[in-house]
């Protein structure tokens, strides 16, 4: 069973999220906002000084799970099953639909971007993330370091 967040952890979430994303991450399970917090410290290490927006990428990368209301056991089956139920679609359209509460949210564009990025990759351990995948027409410095922080969570969520 995971652990609650404490005041200090809560405190020091709401730090980095808009009132308004942190309203949504209130919503998540513990288990999914003690997730998030471990992937941010994680990304923090693998990405040292990235920006506020990959930042909060990082705390909000599960962010639709908010709608999907399925207990452990179930997103097991739902992982093994596939989408056949509505539950299990939802689950498995997390990402696009966080993608769109975060937009009404008011999200910063990196961040949006960011989680963009990342709905369209495979998460398996080891995967990488290539120009191609990134942001295309941005200059080689802003591409590699968009790169970099999707790299980063892309290992940071893998662990």
């Amino acid at each position: 069973m995971a652990t609650p967040l404490t005041d200090g952890e809560r405190t020091g979430v709401r730090s980095v999220l808009l009132s308004t994303e942190y309203e949504l991450f209130e919503k998540l399970t513990v288990a999914d906002q003690r997730h998030a917090l471990n992937v941010l410290r994680r990304f923090d290490t693998f990405a040292p000084g990235a920006p506020i927006g990959a930042r909060r990428a990082a705390l909000l990368h599960d962010i639709g799970k908010v709608e999907a209301r399925l207990g452990t056991f179930a997103r097991i089956a739902a992982t093994l099953v596939g989408p056949r139920t509505k539950a299990f679609r939802r689950y498995h359209q997390h990402e696009h639909r966080g993608r769109e509460l975060l937009t009404a949210a008011g999200s910063d564009g990196l961040t949006l971007h960011i989680l963009t990025l990342m709905s369209g990759l495979d998460y398996a351990p080891g995967s990488r993330i290539t120009g191609s995948q990134s942001n295309a027409g941005a200059s080689d410095a802003a591409d590699a370091k968009l790169i970099t922080w999707c790299d980063a969570l892309l290992r940071a969520d893998a662990i």
